[in-house]
């Protein structure tokens, strides 16, 4: 028996010695073309299911188990390559670009999709149902089965399903969005909206693109995509924080039109002397969260944000499903063990009550205030609230009532097939907060470590624009995007006035599209002249080289007082290739959100003049995003029905 006993022992011991006899493979991901990094890259052990991503650099790293020899790596757009473990443990992959068969697509409530990428879980629809609007929200259904009933065609171009709606209830919502049109400068002089600006839009429509698919139209913010991007602008002097610099060019799509820049630099502050934080993390944990791209990304995005957390900041867990609970009470930022193991223990299942939750959320943050810190509540959720108060007005009257208490709401919104884009940007613009949408871990660090500054802390509070054309040398102009965040010109001067905010390293971007005086142009439409008053115009506007003049405004983060400049754009375009490459990158940015958004004013816009744009403007792209908005035009393009991949210059 003592024999027998032992003998299991020493197998035992054998068995998990073999188990652990493992290799840490690391290395990096290129494309083969450009040589530049993927990130967000899949590798994984091949016949296991043991896999990682690569980070924004396009490294991993992974543990082989004794006996597996293949890795195999894969990403949208490239080719799956399988490569032998050679001797060392580094271990590079080159991947070639692999256009995507489009030649049978599958219409399933928006965009178009390959037939392989479907789910099979959702009834197909006719192309002709797939129509309507409910309550001011559009809504979108997702997936259609494999084996069903469909409708075939060949790239369908974005207008011929992106503009329509289907009544789903498991359907994602987005806002309708009325574009911004051209405006006489001479009826219309001010112009006036708030900085107020996320980047969610821009990874969510990534998102569709990468599953074989182009997103609804209102999906598409130009300025979230415009402003997902870092630029390039020096900082402000002295105590101001924040700078403002100027660009004007012509515009790529209509060469008589003049495209001008505003950009807007808030001052950084270092990691080590940022304000001590109080943090709320508000955690859906409902059943519909229940899916690998949900609660489990979840958890891995918070706790990289635990990992930048100082000792001086506090962490509080808030959970909720049919209720909401205090998860982990509020902990100090040093006690990561038990802030991530508190994160480790969340399970999904149950409705959702967020109403309920951001109450018991706003109550805690209350409850830990830091005079002179930062207070802010983090919302991770699909933004599928089903119980108590749970429609946007709701929800935003009850964020409304708490946004005096100083304490900010940033939201990070994860998933897909029933995701509440609609509700999650009324959440973070009530809330004086951010909107990020977490589509990978990748896009995780970039927003809670790369910007983790700029996403977590406020330099500049309620910052305003307003700019006054001069009707002398502007017939008409039209901001491009930024209808969610439009004022009233007595908006400008009013400090009760809620508007954006600025953190620390963030930068804003905004185009305006001028149609100068003078120019016949079918793109601004015209009134019949006033009957009982006669405007003249100021004698001294002719005598001015000044297209316009702009002012902003902004408060410290600890007053109530706002201050006010202003600088002034002359009249004289610079040549558009001999602007800076932020400027040219931006615009072409610009450019695709308006093809997929089949916008009203594209005007001469095409996919390939974007695409050769962006190529020439990349810079030193060093996260390698840049190279990555090629990639996702270049796809977009080919969803879109446009022929070969354009080669590079």
């Amino acid at each position: 028996m003592n024999k027998t006993i032992l003998l299991t022992l020493m197998i035992a011991c054998l068995a998990a010695f073999k188990i652990s006899n493992t290799r840490h493979i690391t290395g990096s991901v290129f494309d083969n073309n450009d040589k530049k990094p993927i990130p967000g890259a899949s590798v994984k052990v091949d016949g296991t299911s043991i896999g990682t991503q690569t980070n924004h650099n396009g490294d991993y790293s992974i543990d082989v188990p004794e006996g597996k020899d293949y890795l195999t790596f894969s990403s949208r757009g490239y080719r799956t390559k399988k490569a032998g473990i050679g001797k060392t443990d580094t271990m590079n992959a080159y991947l070639d670009a692999s256009p995507a068969n489009l030649n049978e697509v599958v219409a399933a409530g928006y965009g178009t999709a390959r037939q392989a990428d479907q789910t099979a879980n959702v009834p197909a629809v006719a192309a002709g149902q797939i129509q309507g609007k409910a309550a001011g929200v559009a809504v979108y259904g997702y997936g259609a089965p494999r084996n069903s009933s469909k409708v075939r065609t060949r790239g369908m171009a974005a207008a011929n399903i992106a503009d329509n709606a289907l009544f789903n209830p498991a359907g994602e919502s987005y806002k309708p969005l009325t574009e911004n049109s051209f405006l006489s400068a001479k009826d219309n002089p001010l112009s006036t909206f708030s900085t107020d600006v996320d980047a969610a839009s821009y990874s969510n429509v990534r998102r569709f693109i990468n599953n074989g698919q182009l997103p609804p139209a209102d999906a598409v913010r130009v300025e979230e995509m415009i402003n997902y991007f870092k630029y390039d602008l020096s900082g402000p002097a002295g105590n101001d924080p924040v700078a403002i610099h100027t660009e004007l060019s012509s515009a790529p799509w209509n060469a008589k039109h003049r495209l001008l820049r505003i950009g807007l630099k808030a001052r950084t502050i270092a990691v080590k002397n940022l304000p001590a934080s109080n943090l709320v993390f508000l955690i859906d944990v409902s059943g519909s969260m229940n899916e690998p791209n949900k609660l489990p990304l979840v958890k891995s995005s918070l706790k990289m944000l635990v990992d930048q957390l100082r000792a001086q900041d506090q962490v509080a867990i808030v959970a909720y499903a049919g209720n909401a609970g205090l998860v982990l009470p509020s902990t100090p930022g040093s006690s990561k063990t038990a802030i991530n193991n508190a994160i480790d223990n969340l399970s999904a299942g149950g409705s959702t009550a967020g109403g309920q939750g951001l109450k018991l959320a706003y109550h805690i943050a209350k409850e830990n205030f830091k005079s002179g810190g930062n207070n802010r509540i983090v919302m991770a959720t699909d933004g599928d609230f089903n119980v108590g108060p749970s429609s946007d007005g709701d929800m935003a009257q009850l964020i409304e009532r708490e946004r005096n208490t100083k304490v900010d709401l940033s939201i990070m919104g994860f998933g897909m097939g029933n995701y509440k884009d609609s509700k999650m940007e009324t959440l973070a613009d009530k809330g004086n907060g951010n909107y990020a949408y977490i589509d990978n871990i990748t896009e995780a660090g970039k927003a809670l470590v790369t910007e983790f500054g700029g996403t977590l802390f406020t330099v500049a509070k309620d910052v305003k624009i307003q700019v006054e054309f001069n009707p002398a040398r502007v017939q008409a102009y039209r901001l491009v995007g930024y209808e969610d965040r439009m004022l009233a010109k007595e908006d400008f001067n009013n400090d009760k006035k809620d508007a954006g905010d600025m953190g620390s390293g963030h930068t804003v971007t905004a185009f305006y599209e001028i149609i100068p005086a003078g120019i016949k142009d079918d793109d601004q439409d015209s009134a019949d002249p006033l009957k009982y008053q006669k405007t003249k115009d100021a004698p001294a506007a002719f005598n001015s080289d000044e297209m316009m003049t702009i002012k902003f405004r902004y408060k410290q983060p600890g007053s109530d007082q706002s201050k006010m400049s202003l600088v002034t754009v002359a009249d004289k375009p610079a040549d558009f290739n001999s602007t800076t490459a932020d400027f040219r990158f931006a615009s072409a940015v610009a450019e695709l959100g308006m093809l997929l958004h089949n916008s009203s004013f594209k005007q001469k816009s095409n996919f390939d003049q974007a695409i050769r744009i962006a190529k020439g403007a990349k810079g030193k792209d060093q996260d390698g995003y840049r190279s990555e908005f090629v990639r996702l035009a270049e796809s977009a393009r080919s969803l879109a029905g446009n022929g070969q991949l354009i080669s590079e210059e």
